[in-house]
């Protein structure tokens, strides 16, 4: 399908654009004519190349959509007429753009679920499913909603997590700079005065240093290629399936990050899934969707092996207990949700619980990084300060 803009009439002589999706340039004006308009130009419309990283929407940007939209809709506007109403409004102009093309599709005789999933970089599987649920349920202006408060308690767990690195990730900088300044410039004047000196055998932790002082004066390009070559080399380690599972699983049993992982695991998949189920998704679906938004290649692999177990009529909780990841308490309640034909709320139930439990797992890895990271910081920095400082404690011993 080519996407074509268009002018045209209609019946009161009003002229009308917009863009449409179709196989030429007759097609659409069939379909115009259809529609009571009289074609006046037709044409295909011009690619536009989207130089911008990422997906060039925030979460801010998502979450406002999902709010005006649901407002909208529930107040009985057409779906067409909150999409150009949202389209031209929005800050965002490229986000505009978009909901602009998606109305345009719509128009065209897609669907409002099929016209988002043409944008997977903005509206992930979760979005389109629940969606398309909406659509076929006849509660849009709902689904809208659910998704909005989604959104927003997803972003809140990001926000914590970002939060929480921020210390260690600051921490780990100064340390570079600082060990850079040493390296450059500090170094090489102790270097040149003890060779002032003398012959005399500088203590080994001296020589180390130095030496890594003359190889970082000589060849800092090959310290600037060999790190950027074992970041790209990790880079591309953890896109393959086996590295992202090592990581994944290295991640989960580290002793001050592996608790708030899996707390962070356990309130994204009770957190999607019981979205997905409240709003109608078959359990089989949701499932398939949750795996995707996992965010951890182990959780990912429980949770679709608890499908393929549901698929074989078994129940959920069985096949999530042998994965041991999720804690004793979360499989007992699934079980007990399962059981009375609440799941969904049980799992909305489990991941306000673990919301406020990710709050007290990263005040807890916070306050074990601080000191960590100090005794890092300490220890390569002071270490650094001490070799240099040896020999000019030797030689004050030696003055009587």
């Amino acid at each position: 399908m080519t996407q074509f803009v268009y002018s045209a009439k209609d019946k009161s002589g009003r002229t009308v654009s917009g863009e449409i999706a179709g196989s030429s340039a007759s097609e659409i004006e069939d379909k115009l004519q259809n529609d009571g308009l009289i074609s006046i130009k037709v044409k295909k419309k011009p690619i536009s190349i989207n130089l911008s990283f990422g997906s060039g929407v925030s979460i801010k940007d998502l979450k406002t959509f999902t709010q005006q939209f649901s407002t909208m809709i529930d107040a009985g506007l057409p779906l067409v007429q909150c999409l150009d109403i949202l389209g031209s409004q929005s800050e965002n102009k490229y986000f505009g753009k978009i909901l602009l093309e998606i109305k345009g599709y719509v128009e065209g005789g897609s669907t409002f679920s099929d016209a988002l999933a043409k944008y997977p970089r903005i509206f992930n599987t979760l979005f389109v499913n629940l969606v398309a649920a909406g659509e076929l349920g006849g509660i849009l202006d709902t689904i809208m909603k659910r998704l909005s408060e989604y959104i927003e308690k997803n972003d809140q767990l990001q926000r914590k997590v970002k939060g929480a690195m921020v210390y260690p990730t600051v921490v780990l900088v100064i340390t570079g700079v600082v060990v850079f300044v040493l390296l450059k410039f500090v170094v090489p004047t102790f270097a040149k005065m003890f060779s002032d000196f003398g012959d005399k055998a500088l203590p080994k932790p001296t020589q180390f240093v130095i030496g890594i002082s003359e190889s970082f004066q000589h060849w800092w390009y090959v310290f600037i290629i060999v790190i950027f070559l074992v970041i790209t080399g990790y880079k591309f380690f953890v896109r393959s399936e086996f590295g992202r599972l090592l990581m994944d699983r290295l991640f989960l049993v580290l002793p001050i990050i592996g608790p708030v992982v899996q707390k962070i695991a356990v309130a994204r998949f009770t957190r999607t899934l019981g979205t997905l189920l409240s709003s109608g998704v078959p359990i089989i679906d949701a499932l398939n969707t949750v795996a995707k938004a996992a965010g951890n290649k182990v959780v990912e692999n429980a949770v679709l092996y608890a499908r393929d177990r549901i698929s074989e009529g078994r129940n959920m909780s069985e096949p999530l207990q042998a994965a041991k990841i999720f804690p004793g308490m979360v499989v007992q309640m699934i079980a007990v949700g399962e059981q009375t034909g609440a799941l969904d709320i049980m799992c909305n139930k489990i991941a306000d619980f673990y919301d406020e439990e990710v709050d007290v797992a990263v005040a807890a890895m916070t306050s074990a990084l601080e000191p960590l990271m100090m005794v890092v910081l300490g220890t390569v920095v002071g270490g650094m300060v001490i070799a240099m400082y040896l020999p000019i404690f030797e030689l004050a011993g030696t003055i009587e």
